[in-house]
């Protein structure tokens, strides 16, 4: 399927329908593990002398046409799905790095992701440096002798800053480290990281990619074009003890960070996706290309009306002419800036919580990329838990309401919004 188009892989990639007993549908394979054929054939699936399926912490045949549809999507050479965004994240990290490690991420990070890098980690022995990411330089100077991996989100969320990911790539590529790109909001329907450079993607499926707040599930897709034998990855390239003396780099080359994620990753920490998430993950990837494009149709339409109103201070979506990130959502987001609008009350915190519990149809919940529209305050919420300065550098001031747009009609998201003014004065 690698010469087909976003659309027909949404829909197509990895599912053969001669190896499902002629299902149109991808079925649910809603079993724990799978019966060998023989002692030998068990002995050579875990020795990866054949691929096959063990045990559905490690790999499941829902789970694998996901996988392997994600992996097409992005123009990967593999990915490796999880039981949410953060399983994901996390997963793959500390399957990456180790104690006395070092990342340089994007200061614009959501905030369970910040809290994982700047709280967490660091009891393990990780360690991050946070840096605008406006500029590449940035991401440069940060580097240490012990930097493992950058780290930015495409998008980011809530802030809405787009990156010049390309620039980025370069100074990873110099400092000899993965880039790691998040690209939840963007979603591969606007933007393939792959093709800028990246070298992993990271989703949480949770969002627009299965798209009906009914499911979670994460996953990383692999560009395959690192250089793990680099001198500073001993794990990729010594035996490993943790897979019967197995050399990843060796033995699975351009897939050496997949297999890891699956053999190490999810038999150890076990943060593996549910079959019947998979199914309805699959469900919201088929219908991905019109949905992003109608998310982020309403999301600008609904922008530039914000902008009209007095009672607003300001509005930030990268696809208005005023925003500081339009040149780089035209350079690296032309087909759209995806569902995500912030924008600011007058009346500051107060206001905007009064605002946030007045809406009708934008329902209060802590989710995006939903087909129903939804609303938060996150500097009493999501980012509660950052002190003052942290939340400014990751973009969110106490007027901040971000609006995961959906697909209901434009005039009826406009109505609902002029009523929640109207209740605030």
């Amino acid at each position: 399927m690698s010469n087909q188009k976003f659309a027909t892989n949404a829909l197509h990639a990895g599912h053969d329908t001669t190896q499902t007993a002629g299902t149109r549908a991808v079925p649910i394979y809603q079993s724990t593990s799978y019966v060998f054929n023989n002692t030998d054939h068990a002995a050579n699936l875990f020795s990866l002398a054949e691929l096959g399926f063990i045990y559905t912490r490690l790999n499941n045949p829902t789970n694998q046409i996901l996988q392997d549809r994600l992996a097409a999507v992005e123009g990967g050479v593999g990915a490796v799905v999880f039981a949410s965004g953060t399983s994901a994240i996390s997963t793959g990290l500390l399957t990456l790095l180790k104690a006395g490690d070092h990342i340089v991420a994007s200061s614009s990070l959501y905030g369970g992701t910040y809290n994982l890098l700047n709280v967490t980690l660091p009891r393990l022995g990780i360690t991050t440096t946070f840096v605008d990411a406006s500029d590449p330089s940035n991401f440069a100077a940060a580097v240490q002798d012990n930097t493992r991996a950058f780290f930015v989100e495409s998008l980011g969320n809530p802030k809405l800053d787009v990156l010049d990911l390309k620039g980025i790539s370069k100074e990873a590529k110099a400092a000899q480290v993965p880039f790691i790109v998040d690209n939840t909001v963007a979603t591969p329907g606007l933007l393939n990281p792959i093709e800028h450079g990246a070298n992993l993607v990271i989703h949480s499926l949770t969002k627009y990619i299965g798209g009906q707040g009914n499911s979670l599930g994460g996953a990383i897709i692999d560009a395959g074009t690192f250089d793990w034998a680099n001198g500073k990855f001993p794990e990729f390239t010594e035996p490993s003890a943790g897979y019967h003396g197995l050399v990843y780099h060796e033995a699975l080359g351009a897939a050496a960070f997949t297999f890891k994620l699956i053999l190490e990753g999810l038999r150890d920490f076990g943060g593996a996706l549910s079959p019947f998430n998979a199914f309805q993950i699959l469900q919201g990837l088929e219908t991905l290309p019109v949905r992003i494009k109608q998310h982020s149709e309403n999301a600008l339409a609904l922008a530039e009306w914000l902008e009209s109103r007095d009672e607003v201070a300001w509005v930030n979506y990268p696809g208005l002419k005023s925003s500081q990130y339009n040149d780089l959502a035209k350079e690296y987001l032309p087909k759209g800036q995806s569902g995500i609008v912030t924008f600011g009350v007058k009346g500051g915190f107060e206001a905007a919580k009064q605002l946030t519990d007045a809406t009708q149809i934008f329902s209060l919940l802590a989710n995006i990329g939903d087909t129903k529209s939804l609303i938060i305050h996150p500097a009493s919420t999501t980012h509660q838990q950052l002190n003052e300065e942290q939340q400014e550098s990751a973009g969110v001031t106490q007027d901040l309401i971000r609006l995961s747009v959906g697909l209901e009609d434009i005039e009826d998201l406009k109505a609902d919004l002029e009523q929640a003014f109207a209740s605030i004065g």
